[in-house]
């Protein structure tokens, strides 16, 4: 398994999709989305201090659906309507801590980085490592995940920090340990919210080292 390297400077936090739709109250919603927000909450402040990027991304479909293609063809237009631009259930819930200086990407496909400017974002900054949380693990994370790593970012893909739902018969936690698995063999290191923290606070003890000497 990768064990990747924590340097906040060249580090962002892609949130993904952490909207009303997949958080509570809806069809769409994860069992855990409310304590996902509270763990996603606590894990953003600690980036934030670390001097990190902090992106949140949301499904956003226009409301002409002139950018559905083959999504329309997939999912139920009642499905589609919960994260299209204008509905409430496709903005960012009130408890979920958005900085001044995050970022707010709306995306019109499952991964962040298709027909979005996200990778023009991290470059610019000379960020190279992104640590991936949200909803669901096994559609919007996973894909951001996979899209990430074929750009040559190195992703740490948080096991608690994204949660997903039942779909088609198979539980939530079958369909989170699958993604996980797949992913950590090819992808992405496997982490904890806990454990990077750990590296963050490692992190801050190393830059206050060198200052003191």
């Amino acid at each position: 398994m990768a064990e990747f390297p924590l340097v906040p400077a060249r580090t962002a936090l892609i949130n993904v999709d952490m909207q009303r739709c997949f958080v509570e109250g809806s069809p769409l919603a994860a069992p855990e989305g409310p304590a996902l927000v509270e763990r996603v909450n606590r894990l953003a402040r600690a980036c934030r201090e670390a001097g990190m990027l902090v992106v949140h991304t949301r499904i956003w479909m226009q409301k002409d659906r002139s950018d559905v293609g083959v999504m329309g063809d997939l999912v139920p237009a009642f499905i589609v309507d919960l994260y299209t631009e204008g509905e409430e259930s496709a903005e960012l819930p009130e408890a979920l801590e958005v900085g001044p200086s995050d970022v707010i990407l709306n995306k019109p496909r499952y991964g962040a980085f298709h027909r979005t400017d996200l990778e023009a974002i991290l470059r610019a900054r000379g960020i190279d490592t992104l640590i991936i949380s949200g909803i669901a693990t096994n559609i919007c994370c996973d894909t951001t995940a996979r899209e990430a790593a074929q750009h040559d970012f190195r992703v740490l893909f948080l096991s608690d920090g994204t949660a997903t739902k039942e779909m088609n018969g198979v539980p939530a936690d079958t369909l989170q340990r699958a993604t996980l698995a797949s992913l950590g063999v090819v992808f992405a290191q496997i982490t904890t919210i806990d454990e990077v923290l750990e590296k963050l606070r490692t992190s801050a003890s190393s830059v206050a080292g060198v200052a003191s000497h």
